[in-house]
Order: structure tokens, then C-alpha cells, then sequence
């Protein structure tokens, strides 16, 4: 199943190793399989829509037809693969497809399924995507992957989690080899999030979460494909790693900025607070991954 030339440790940029990702057509899918190809591995996209896999089709990787939910299509599409990549969700966004009890469904019922499909097949490893939001301290604190979810029992955000942490424990238990990647809030080209953000604030309309003193952890979409890419070259062995900027910064200091650039006002408070206060450092994954951000922080990602 390992091809020739790669130690069993490590998927070598350039060698001839056929990588499996699911969710190909999300927005890390679509960062992700780019820098998968020029690395030299031969990239299977793994798809509902194929008419929407235009940049995978473009890269040169194979289209297949598949279903986080359908094991047959999932274990045609895995088969003679030496990595898969789940990177399957539903998240609503600016774009108002998706919704979180999808895509809880979807980490919740859908990764058991793939991870059979996976070991059915004999796809010996298996990349998660998953949030930094388990791992959200209490207000100010700094968090890593050890500490433990304590911003609230209750609400949309706690159920995330807790469809997350049971997406992780499946991996875990999988007898497969393993890594799972803790994303901060994703922005950049294509997430629509930094777009909604400047458009709010041409137009007055952008206002902080509550009192905008949460902190935030984000990371450019390049960033996080990146990552993903070296995780996937140095391979470190069943761990979960947090993939977020170097500097989290507070609601109300990222706001501010984009509302400098456009020339307005700082906005006022009173928004819905969507998420709690997570500040979480990227230590373990710069370690393990000898990978940094490009983007470092807000300042450098918003720059227009």
C-alpha cells in the first residue's frame, strides 16, 4: 500500500502516492489540491457534484463521484489509495449554504462511514478536519490542544464541539493511522468571510460581536492548505494539532482595522456573539509540521 521509495513514516513530496480527499469542492479542498499535485502525489477528488470540481478537474485530479454518507461510492472512490483526507462538512457561511445541524450530522454519522469505507479498502491513513473551537479556554486565556472545551454547556457553539470530539474520538478508534488538523476561523480567498466583513463596513453595517472583547483565533485558507500539505510530508503520527495564526486578537481589534482600510468608523458593539472566546496557540503544529503562517496574523491576511 506504501509505494516504492516511501518510508513507511513519511508520504515524500514527489513520490507516486495516490491521495484520496473528500469535500474536494469546499473551500480548503479547492487550496488544498493545488499544492497536493505540485508536490507531485496524484490527488483523487472525492465529490458529489462534479460539475462543481472545477479546480480539481483543472490540477489534473481524478474526479469520483462520492458521498460521506454512501459507504459503496465512498469505498469505490478509496480503493488503491494511500491517504484519505476528510475534509466533509456543512458549515453555514456568507454564502448561506449549509447549516450546523447538517454538518453536525455529517461528523457525527458520516465519519463512521468513511472510516469503514476506509479500512474496508485498505487506506492505511487518514487526515480529520476538525475546529480549535474544542479547544476554547475561559475569556483570556491562552489554550492548546490539551485544554479542555469550558465556554458554556448549551447553544449552537457547544454542539459543535461536541459533534467535533465525537468526530475526533472516531478517528481515534479507528485502528487507522491518523492525524487530525484543529483549524482556527478559516479566511482568505474564497471562505467569504473577510468579504462580508469589508462590504458590512462600506456600508456601516458591520458591528462587533457584543462588546467585541472575545478573542478570536484565525487562519488564511492558504495557510491552512499548506499546513495541511506538510502534514501530510512529515506525518506525525496520531496527533491532533492546532492550525491557527500566530496572533489571536480580539473582535473588536480586527474590526477596527477593517473599518480603517474602507475609512469608517470604528463599528459599535452589539452583534450576535456566534462563538465563544478561544485563543489558542499553534506551538505543537509548528513543531511538528515545521511549517509557520504566512499569514501571521490579521494585519498581514486583511491587507488590501
Amino acid at each position: 500500500m506504501f509505494p516504492r521509495g516511501c518510508r513507511r513514516d513519511t508520504l515524500t513530496a514527489g513520490v507516486e502516492a495516490t491521495i484520496a480527499v473528500l469535500g474536494a469542492t469546499g473551500v480548503y479542498g479547492r487550496h488544498l489540491i493545488p499544492r497536493l499535485v505540485a508536490r507531485g502525489y496524484r490527488v483523487r477528488a472525492l465529490v458529489r457534484r462534479p460539475e462543481a470540481a472545477a479546480v480539481a478537474a483543472a490540477c489534473g485530479a481524478e474526479l469520483r463521484v462520492a458521498d460521506v454518507f454512501d459507504a459503496a461510492s465512498l469505498r469505490a472512490g478509496l480503493e488503491g489509495c494511500d491517504v484519505g483526507i476528510n475534509l466533509a462538512t456543512s458549515l453555514p457561511g456568507p454564502s448561506g449554504r449549509g447549516d450546523y445541524a447538517t454538518n453536525d450530522r455529517v461528523r457525527r454519522e458520516g465519519t463512521p462511514i468513511w472510516v469503514q469505507a476506509c479500512r474496508d479498502v485498505g487506506v492505511p491513513r487518514i487526515v480529520q478536519q476538525s475546529i480549535a473551537l474544542v479547544n476554547a479556554g475561559a475569556g483570556d486565556a491562552w489554550a492548546d490542544e490539551d485544554t479542555v472545551f469550558s465556554a458554556g454547556q448549551e447553544g449552537t457553539a457547544a454542539l459543535a464541539v461536541a459533534a467535533a470530539l465525537a468526530m475526533e474520538d472516531t478517528v481515534r478508534q479507528s485502528g487507522l493511522d491518523w492525524i487530525i488538523l484543529r483549524g482556527g476561523l478559516f479566511y482568505g480567498p474564497g471562505t467569504g468571510f473577510d468579504d462580508e466583513w469589508f462590504e458590512r463596513a462600506r456600508t456601516g453595517k458591520l458591528r462587533l460581536p457584543a462588546d467585541g472583547r472575545d478573542y478570536v483565533s484565525l487562519i488564511h485558507i492558504t495557510d491552512v492548505a499548506e499546513a495541511t500539505a506538510a502534514a501530510i510530508a512529515r506525518w506525525p503520527s496520531r496527533q491532533a494539532l492546532i492550525v491557527a495564526d500566530d496572533e489571536p486578537a480580539r473582535w473588536r481589534d480586527v474590526f477596527a482595522y477593517i473599518a480603517a482600510i474602507v475609512g469608517a468608523a470604528p463599528p459599535e458593539p452589539g452583534g450576535r456573539l456566534g462563538l465563544p472566546s478561544y485563543r489558542v496557540t499553534n506551538r505543537r503544529a509548528r513543531e511538528a509540521l515545521s511549517w509557520a503562517p504566512v499569514y501571521a496574523n490579521y494585519r498581514i491576511g486583511l491587507a488590501r
